[in-house]
């Protein structure tokens, strides 16, 4: 595939995946622009062993962390800090907001497969393509995650 078949066909899904982590669209399309960069860098190392998508979110996922060490160094801001406010349909800001935060609060690895099920299309395989794990850890693990999620939000209420 062509490198700009590969960005019409991908970069829709990677940006919407940094906005759900970064939650915010302008650093998320900086961030893409990034990820397409390191992925042109590094085409020769891919091997076909897992699919494009899970490449690519791996790719943009290390975008970010690098993005927030540098900001951590530079401001001070915790990783932990990091706020997500992109809108739900269903959601007005406020509860949007507030499951945002929450979601936040969980730990990893379920925050980000909470994130990757809510505003990718990416299937448990893939998910767990990401991790390196099991298309049943997937699931599981994304379980686990909505359960506690539950809890947590309970609590709020």
């Amino acid at each position: 595939m062509k490198l700009d078949e590969t960005y019409k066909r991908y970069a829709d899904m990677v940006f919407r995946y940094l906005t759900a982590l970064c939650g915010d669209p302008d650093l998320a399309e900086e961030l893409t622009q990034e990820t397409f960069f390191r992925a042109v860098k590094s085409a020769n190392r891919f091997d076909g062993n897992v699919r494009v998508t899970t490449w690519l979110c791996q790719i943009a996922k290390n975008a970010y962390f690098s993005y927030l060490k540098k900001e951590k160094r530079r401001s001070g801001i915790s990783i932990d800090e990091t706020d997500i406010p992109v809108e739900i349909d269903m959601l007005d800001r406020e509860n949007c907001r507030e499951l945002y935060k929450t979601v936040h609060r969980l730990d990893e690895p379920y925050r980000e497969i909470i994130l990757l099920r809510m505003h990718t299309d990416m299937s448990f395989a893939e998910i767990g393509e990401i991790f390196g794990k099991s298309e049943g850890w997937a699931r599981v693990a994304f379980y686990r995650g909505k359960e506690k999620l539950k809890k947590l939000l309970e609590e709020i209420e």
